[in-house]
């Protein structure tokens, strides 16, 4: 990479569990915050914050210019499920849904997006990750699908 590169693209990227399950019990959700922080850290991807629900997890990301979407999201996903399991955070195999979303964010919304992440306990008494999933796919003008069948990551 040239010196002379520069970027700043921030993208807020959710994923769920298996089936949407509600997998995660407290204790692993924290322990998998700080995982992914530290994790994202190790690999040069500034996270700004994330926060892991029983069933979903949002992230918060400076996407750098030598890594494209997918592979961020690959190195998340599949090292912390592999991380998941080999610590024994759930009781049964751990493993992440097939897909993503992934919605770009402007400089000036940041800080918004950031709190919203935060405030992800607070929203979710309100709203189902099912819910909430939907807005974003329509609200970014794309087309919610139904028949996709959740197999595996």
């Amino acid at each position: 990479m040239s010196i002379h590169s520069y970027s700043r693209c921030w993208m807020h990227i959710v994923w769920s569990t298996l089936r949407r399950e509600y997998t995660l019990e407290e204790e692993a959700r924290r322990r998998l915050s700080k995982y992914l922080l530290d994790y994202s850290r190790s690999k040069n991807v500034f996270m700004k914050i994330n926060y892991v629900n029983a069933d979903h997890v949002h992230v918060l990301i400076d996407l750098p210019t030598n890594r494209s979407v997918e592979q961020v999201v690959h190195l998340l996903k599949g090292n912390s499920s592999h991380w998941i399991n080999e610590n024994r955070l759930t009781s049964l195999t751990f493993s992440w849904g097939r897909g993503f979303g992934v919605f770009s964010v402007s400089e000036s919304i940041v800080p918004k997006v950031a709190l919203y992440i935060g405030g992800q306990a607070e929203h979710h008494k309100r709203r189902s990750f099912l819910e909430e999933y939907k807005r974003f796919v329509a609200r970014h003008g794309l087309v919610w699908r139904d028949d996709l069948r959740e197999t595996g990551h």
